[in-house]
C-alpha cells in the first residue's frame, strides 16, 4: 500500500507542477519588458552640457577675499574647496596672469542635464535650470555626434526650455497624453545621472497632480531621477513621452523614492509657444489671491459652503482688468468659464493659460450672493509675480481709548476720521482702540480697522456694538480687518456669552 501511496503522490505532484510553470511565467509576464522601448526611444534622448565664464569676485577687496577663501579652507573637505587666487604678498608688484582675448576669462564646465528631440530638424526639449546662466551649451547624441545649440526660449514658471540644433533626419521621441496617465502605471526614465549618459530607470506612477507650491501639477514617481536627469523625459510603456523629469525629493541632493515630472501635455504647450513666438503668453486679470484656503469657521461665518467654498480674492489691482469688470477684493471666485474651483492654482493656472484678448466668466460670491462677471483677459509680463504683501505697520498710538467697556469680542471702537480714510484707503468702518478677550487672542490691536462683520459692512461704533450683542456665542464670527496700508483680510472668533 505504502508502494502505491507513494506513486500517487509523485504523480499528483507531476500533475500540478506545470500548473505551478505556467503561474509563474504568468508572473513574469506581468511584469514590462523596457528593452524594446529603450532601443526605439533611447536614440531620440541627449545630453546636454553648459559651460559659462566665471564672474569672479570683481569689487571685493584683497582682504574681503582672503576671509572668504579661508572660511572655504576651514570648513569644506579638500575637494570641494575653490582654487586659491594665485597672489604674492612679497610682490605685490608681480605682472598679472595672461588673459584670454578681449579680457575675456575661458569659459568653464557650468553643469549637466537632459533633453530629448522632438522634431527631426533639431528642436530640443530640457529644463529651464539646465541651461540657466548657459553661454556655451553641446548636446550629444547617444551615436557620440556632439552639436552646439542654440536656445531658442526658456519658460522659467514651468521650468521648459527648448534648444536649436543644425541638423536633418534626427531620431525624434513621441509624445502622449499626460492627462490619461495613471497612478500606479509603469513608467520609464531615461538620462544622464552624474554624467552617465543614456541611463534607464523604472518605477510607477506614485500620485498625479502633486502640489509641491510651484506653477506645475508634478507627476510624482518612484524612478530613480538623479543629478543629471533634469530635463530628460519619462516614458509610459507605449514608448510616449508624458512628462519631463524636473525635480527630486531630497536632503542630501541624491535620489529618496520621490521624483517630480512636468505633465507632458504642460511641456508641449510652453514648448510650442516658444518655437512658434520666442516666448510663452499667458493671461492675467490682476487679482491677487488669500494664501491660505477658506476655514470652515470663516465660512459658516459668511454662509459659503463649508465644503470648497471657493477662493477668496485678496486685492484687485486699479484699472486692471478684474477691476475694470467690477470684481472686487474680497469677493469669493467659486468657477471660471463654469468650472469650479477649490483651491489657489486652480484660478492662477486657468487664467494663465487663456489667451489675451479673450473673455473669462468668473462666477464670484459676494455678500451672500453669486454673480458671474464677464473679465477680459490681459497678458502678463514675462516676469509677472503676483503683487508683493505689505507687511504690517506700527500700531497707531497717538489714539487715546475712551473710557467705555468692551464688546463681547473684546473690542473698543470709535469712528474713522479723515486721516484714517486717507492713510488706509477706506470709506466706512470704525478704529479699534482698545483690545481684549476673543480679538486679542486672534492678533487685533489698536489701530486696525473693522469694515465689515460677516456680510454687514461696518458704519458706525454704534452699529458694530448692537450687531455684537446679538451674535449667537455658539457660532463663529468673521470681520473683514484692514491694517495700515496692508489689504483687508477677514479673521474669526467666538464671542463671549451673555
Amino acid at each position: 500500500m505504502l508502494g502505491i501511496a507513494a506513486v500517487l503522490a509523485i504523480g499528483i505532484l507531476f500533475l500540478a507542477a506545470p500548473h505551478r510553470i505556467a503561474d509563474a511565467q504568468t508572473s513574469r509576464a506581468a511584469l514590462p519588458d523596457f528593452s524594446e522601448l529603450v532601443e526605439s526611444q533611447g536614440p531620440a534622448v541627449v545630453n546636454v552640457s553648459t559651460k559659462a565664464r566665471p564672474r569672479g569676485m570683481q569689487g571685493v577687496s584683497p582682504e574681503d577675499q582672503e576671509q572668504y577663501f579661508e572660511f572655504f579652507r576651514r570648513f569644506l573637505p579638500p575637494e570641494m574647496q575653490p582654487p586659491t587666487p594665485r597672489t604674492n604678498p612679497q610682490n605685490p608688484r608681480r605682472a598679472p596672469r595672461e588673459r584670454a582675448p578681449n579680457n575675456e576669462a575661458p569659459l568653464r564646465d557650468l553643469g549637466q542635464g537632459s533633453g530629448f528631440i522632438i522634431s527631426g530638424d533639431g528642436f530640443i526639449v530640457t529644463n529651464a535650470h539646465v541651461v540657466a546662466n548657459a553661454e556655451e551649451v553641446t548636446v550629444t547624441l547617444t551615436d557620440k555626434r556632439e552639436f552646439k545649440a542654440r536656445v531658442v526660449g526658456t519658460d522659467a514658471r514651468t521650468d521648459v526650455a527648448v534648444l536649436k540644433v543644425e541638423a536633418t533626419g534626427l531620431p525624434k521621441v513621441t509624445v502622449g497624453n499626460s492627462d490619461r496617465l495613471k497612478v500606479g502605471e509603469w513608467v520609464l526614465a531615461i538620462g544622464s545621472p552624474f554624467g552617465f549618459e543614456n541611463t534607464v530607470t523604472a518605477g510607477i506612477v506614485s500620485a498625479k497632480s502633486r502640489e509641491t507650491g510651484d506653477f506645475v501639477p508634478f507627476i510624482q514617481t518612484d524612478a530613480a531621477v538623479n543629478p543629471g536627469n533634469s530635463g530628460g523625459p519619462l516614458f509610459n510603456t507605449r514608448g510616449e513621452v508624458i512628462g519631463v523629469n524636473s525635480q527630486i525629493f531630497s536632503g542630501t541632493g541624491g535620489y529618496l523614492g520621490i521624483s517630480f515630472a512636468i505633465p507632458a501635455n504642460i511641456v508641449m504647450d510652453v514648448a510650442n509657444q516658444i518655437m512658434k513666438n520666442g516666448r510663452v503668453q499667458r493671461g492675467r486679470i490682476a487679482i491677487e489671491l488669500e494664501g491660505e484656503p477658506i476655514s470652515e469657521e470663516l465660512a459658516e461665518s459668511l454662509g459659503l459652503p463649508k465644503k470648497d467654498p471657493g477662493v477668496m480674492i485678496r486685492n484687485v489691482e486699479k484699472d486692471g482688468p478684474a477691476d475694470k469688470a467690477g470684481i472686487k477684493a474680497k469677493d469669493v471666485i467659486q468657477k471660471i468659464n463654469g468650472k469650479a474651483v477649490k483651491v489657489v492654482p486652480d484660478v492662477t493656472r486657468s487664467i494663465s493659460s487663456m489667451t489675451p484678448g479673450s473673455k473669462v466668466t468668473i462666477t464670484v460670491w459676494r455678500a451672500g450672493k453669486v454673480q458671474d462677471i464677464v473679465v477680459t483677459v490681459a497678458e502678463a509680463p514675462a516676469d509677472q509675480r503676483p503683487p508683493s504683501r505689505v507687511g504690517p505697520n506700527a500700531p497707531k498710538s497717538e489714539k487715546e481709548a475712551p473710557s467705555m467697556k468692551p464688546n463681547r469680542l473684546g473690542l473698543i471702537v470709535e469712528e474713522v476720521d479723515e486721516d484714517d480714510k486717507r492713510g488706509m484707503g477706506i470709506t466706512h468702518g470704525v478704529i479699534v482702540t482698545d483690545v481684549s478677550g476673543p480679538a486679542a487672542r486672534v492678533g487685533l490691536r489698536p489701530g486696525d480697522a473693522i469694515l465689515s462683520l460677516n456680510t454687514t459692512e461696518v458704519k458706525s461704533p454704534a452699529q458694530f456694538n448692537e450687531l455684537v450683542a446679538k451674535l449667537d456665542d455658539k457660532k463663529p464670527v468673521a470681520l473683514l480687518v484692514k491694517r495700515d496700508e496692508s489689504p483687508a483680510r477677514y479673521v474669526t472668533m467666538r464671542p463671549e456669552a451673555k
